[in-house]
């Protein structure tokens, strides 16, 4: 336990977000009207919650090795260099929908980097586009990044409902990702040398599996609170390093910007700004919430943004094309950059990301417009 709790802290003393974070608290709490003895009920403790079972959940399927298994043979039965692209890039985008973004990279990019040393398939290019995957992908269910996850249970829409709204949107930035990479890579026949495969955990992987969707039916009936402590106690019990592994830093970073921002909101100077917006109309939502996840990523966006308006389907088309463009749009790019090692990889991918986003603030003011929304 004591290792774990280490390692916790180290994670947390290298990340500068969790440290702007922690700073702005300390700022805030000096010039904020709130007590500190309300910081705690500004946190969602529903969208915590939901997020801690699903990274138990999705924790226990990446420890129990089928991901890594199915993935390699994916790659291993395509022929070409143009078929392992398409198979990755899909394959993220349709895990990012389950298993949320921030983990469908966590399976996806070591085994891409693994493929590319064996073929030397062009590494940085593929993990830019699973990157742009995972942005589109993700976009689709309330469980596939965090600020679907917030608004979800913010709107509390059925979890079919948020699917179908978001579908178009969806479906357009998928056939325009899918027709991109077909263009960006090459024909060139690809053999792959023998590889190892995993261990597999049948018990582990049963588990995980089996509670997903009791899980998922208790988020949606708003008793995600009370599954989540059964999850950890059953996988304390069953398979302790599925909790000790867990990404605790994560929920404290998410714990913090709800907070923060919320914090931030208050603030008059802040209200009058905001209100200088009017964010009652839907185009400008529509807008501010594009260029707040190009300042400060969709995520924080999208919590700051909701304290002003109820419009949950305009600021979820908004901050989920608001991943695309700069790097900071999404907590997802940053990680996917930041594995691949490629110190340059920042370049390739704005060269990517920026059209990205000018072509998906015009599909989803489409999108909008036809369903009368905008």
């Amino acid at each position: 336990m004591s290792e774990a709790l280490l390692r916790v802290l180290r994670g947390l003393a290298g990340d500068r977000f969790f440290l702007i974070l922690l700073a702005g608290l300390v700022v805030l709490a000096a010039v904020s009207p709130a007590r500190l003895s309300s910081y705690p009920s500004l946190i969602d403790g529903g969208t915590l919650a939901v997020l801690t079972g699903l990274l138990l959940l999705t924790k226990g399927l990446e420890l129990s090795g089928v991901l890594q298994r199915l993935g390699l043979r994916l790659v291993q039965a395509m022929p070409s260099e143009r078929a392992i692209a398409l198979s990755l890039v899909l394959a993220t985008a349709v895990l990012s929908m389950v298993l949320t973004n921030d983990v469908a990279l966590f399976v996806v990019v070591p085994l891409t980097l693994g493929v590319c040393r064996l073929t030397a398939l062009p590494a940085t290019r593929l993990i830019v586009f699973e990157a742009l995957a995972v942005n589109a992908g993700s976009t689709l269910t309330p469980i596939g990044n965090p600020q679907n996850l917030f608004l979800w249970q913010l709107s509390k829409v059925s979890f079919g409902d948020f699917v179908l709204h978001q579908a178009p949107l969806v479906a357009g930035l998928m056939v325009a990702l899918a027709a991109l990479t077909w263009v960006t890579f090459s024909r060139r026949e690809i053999h792959l040398a023998p590889a190892p495969v995993s261990p597999l955990d049948a018990h582990l992987l049963g588990l995980s599996a089996m509670l997903y969707v009791p899980f998922l039916m208790s988020a949606e009936l708003g008793r995600a609170p009370g599954m989540v402590a059964v999850l950890l106690i059953l996988f304390f019990v069953v398979r302790r390093r599925v909790v000790l592994e867990l990404d605790w830093g994560l929920l404290l970073v998410f714990a913090l910007m709800f907070v923060d921002l919320r914090l931030l909101a208050q603030l008059p100077a802040v209200t009058s700004a905001m209100s200088g917006l009017d964010l009652r109309q839907p185009l400008n939502l529509y807008l501010a919430s594009i260029g707040a996840s190009q300042l400060i990523s969709n995520v924080p966006a999208a919590i700051a943004l909701s304290e002003y308006t109820a419009d949950w389907r305009v600021l979820a088309y908004g901050v989920n094309v608001g991943g695309f463009g700069f790097m900071v749009g999404s907590l997802a790019n940053l990680i996917a950059l930041r594995m691949s090692g490629d110190a340059r990889a920042w370049r390739l991918f704005h060269a990517y990301a920026v059209p990205a986003l000018v072509f998906g603030v015009v599909l989803g003011a489409m999108c909008l417009h036809v369903v009368g929304l905008l």
